[in-house]
């Protein structure tokens, strides 16, 4: 065990420096997630999270003092610990990790979109695909056949390298799935991320596969669930609260209605979203008012007939000029209004990442399942995750460990806070 610590206290050089200077490794975190703690002449702690996750960064929070704490002077170690392990379960430090999540989400769909040897596989061809050299060649092990079920063989970021560089195959549940496990790689680091996460953790495959492995996303390793299907609560908390969620574009209509079965639905994570479309949103409550906004601009559609590849997508997202023009004048009227529609924030700047089209607006994927799907409207949903509850605490307890937690008494006495 200590030489696991000293190992530990390695890896995290900056954050033992700052133990040194804070007196434990919680009080270290809180700085480190960009809490200011100060010393001062109060009886009892003031803390004062403010409203982070409706702050564009970490710095526009610190701009309107969110994420003050002002502690005792009197204050001995054990008491300042027990204060950390309070104020990291609240709800302001929940936001400062999201600003990190938010840049790891961000890094990893860029890494992800930038390999053009990841590509997509109709789900008749196999979930997952690793090409000639098969799997072990890339890091995974299939558990499932069919491309349903594969897990990490070699270390967890040696496994996720496949997907940043190699040449790899899948639909975009697994898409999402790999954006989903990328991000945690970024938000840790290669050290961290291998030694905190077993492989089986790692799975990937179809969404039912993974509710019967230790899946850390949907299986026995995810925990706590934030279930908010039209995001009702996390259009309440502000713009961070949506950094990394994972979701879906779903057909409203019976599969009936479906011309492309491969692109009956769309799995995205949320890389971005801008402080107009969360104000947008919070206004409105959420995905609710943009279902029946989605399903006003499928039904305006209907009244332009017409023909060309990826009709809808020039028109509306890459708003051709050439195509726009040639419309007979009674298609122009119904262009403006779906224009209007479509000049929500929302549609404009709330960014998505799908496998394999990378980053793009919501706008975009509305266009184009258009063209694709034309004889039904789509819906948005947030997918159930654990991101604001059981992964947001194994990242707070992996960096205790890494620390040191020199007042480990202060714990489960493994490193690691009693949540409950």
């Amino acid at each position: 065990m200590a030489g696991r610590a000293l190992w530990a206290v390695a890896l995290c050089g900056a954050c033992a420096s700052s133990v040194s200077a804070s007196g434990g490794c919680g009080m270290a975190l809180l700085r480190e997630l960009g809490w200011q703690v100060s010393d001062s002449a109060v009886t009892q702690p003031l803390i004062a999270g403010g409203t982070p996750c409706q702050r564009a960064s970490l710095a526009d929070a610190r701009a309107h003092r969110d994420l003050q704490l002002q502690v005792p002077r009197n204050f001995g170690p054990l008491q300042r610990e027990r204060l950390a392990a309070e104020v990291l379960q609240q709800p302001a430090s929940v936001c400062a990790y999201l600003f990190r999540l938010g840049d790891a989400t961000r890094t990893a769909a860029t890494r992800l979109q930038d390999n053009r040897g990841y590509r997509f596989s109709a789900v008749q061809l196999g979930w997952i695909g690793f090409g000639l050299g098969g799997a072990k060649t890339q890091g995974w092990q299939r558990f499932r056949s069919f491309g349903r079920g594969y897990a990490p063989v070699a270390t967890n970021s040696q496994a996720l390298d496949a997907f940043y560089r190699g040449h790899v195959r899948s639909e975009c549940g697994v898409g999402r799935q790999v954006a989903q496990l990328a991000t945690q790689r970024e938000l840790y680091g290669d050290a961290l991320f291998d030694r905190e996460f077993s492989a089986g953790e790692l799975s990937i495959g179809t969404f039912l596969t993974l509710h019967q492995t230790d899946s850390i996303l949907l299986g026995h390793s995810a925990g706590e669930f934030f279930a908010d299907g039209k995001a009702v609560r996390t259009s309440a908390m502000g713009r961070q609260a949506f950094m990394g969620a994972p979701g879906f574009i779903a057909h409203v209509f019976d599969r009936k209605y479906l011309d492309d079965i491969h692109n009956q639905a769309e799995n995205f994570v949320i890389t971005d979203l801008s402080a107009a479309a969360a104000q947008a949103l919070a206004r409105h409550g959420g995905f609710a008012h943009y279902d029946a906004v989605n399903r006003q601009v499928w039904e305006l559609s209907q009244q332009m007939p017409g023909a060309g590849w990826r009709r809808f997508e020039r028109l509306l997202y890459e708003r051709d000029p050439v195509l726009r023009a040639a419309l007979p004048p009674e298609q122009q009227q119904v262009l403006a209004r779906i224009d209007t529609l479509l000049a929500d924030p929302v549609y404009r700047e709330l960014m998505l990442y799908v496998h394999p089209k990378g980053v793009r607006p919501l706008g975009y994927h509305i266009a184009r399942l258009l063209d694709r799907n034309p004889r039904t409207p789509f819906s948005i949903d947030l997918a159930l995750h654990n991101l604001h509850t059981t992964l947001y605490r194994r990242w707070v307890d992996a960096h205790l460990r890494a620390c040191g937690n020199v007042f480990g008494d202060t714990t489960n006495g493994d490193g690691t806070w009693n949540w409950a």
